[in-house]
């Protein structure tokens, strides 16, 4: 299904009513987003970043930079004077960013093209994030995004694969 531009700007709207309904601990510090992929039309996280910011003004919002060469990816705190650079897939990354260790995030936007009722999410196959994610801190949140319900379940889920505390829809926020 192919969205209008109107359309994808009133999910917009309504993915940010319901990602408001989210409460975040006082003491969150880092939140590591990502750019989407403009030929994609991912959904736009830059919005719910700053709508956390708004009650959290401290936080740092650091952004995900991909080695494939080891199918790594790490997380590089962003600021105004931050340079970014399209990566080979035309995703723009932090150049000269300061890396961060992932245990110390507290909240992880994750990219995905379809999650299932479990909370187990496909995205484009090469398990950046699962592998990024299995480092992080036990209790950090990871938050997906997604214009369209969820599938009942994703076939292919495996024992490496980690689920996320949140999908995010127009229609309803989903915990996990």
């Amino acid at each position: 299904m192919e969205l209008t531009p109107h359309q994808i700007l009133r999910m917009h709207d309504l993915l940010l009513i319901q990602f408001q309904r989210l409460s975040f601990d006082d003491n969150a510090e880092y939140l590591l987003s990502y750019y989407p992929m403009a030929d994609r039309a991912e959904i736009e996280p830059h919005l719910f970043g700053k709508s956390i910011q708004l009650s959290l003004p401290d936080l740092k919002i650091a952004y995900p930079v991909i080695n494939y060469e080891d199918s790594t990816l790490q997380a590089h705190l962003v600021t105004e004077t931050t340079v970014l650079m399209n990566n080979e897939y035309n995703i723009p990354e932090p150049v000269n960013g300061q890396e961060i260790d992932a245990s110390i995030l507290d909240i992880v936007f994750v990219p995905l093209l379809a999650f299932d009722r479990q909370g187990f999410r496909v995205g484009y196959g090469k398990g950046f994030y699962d592998r990024f994610l299995a480092q992080c801190r036990q209790d950090v949140i990871a938050i997906g995004f997604s214009y369209f319900d969820p599938v009942d379940n994703i076939d292919d889920a495996n024992q490496f694969d980690i689920p996320l505390n949140y999908c995010i829809t127009p229609q309803e926020l989903y915990e996990f």
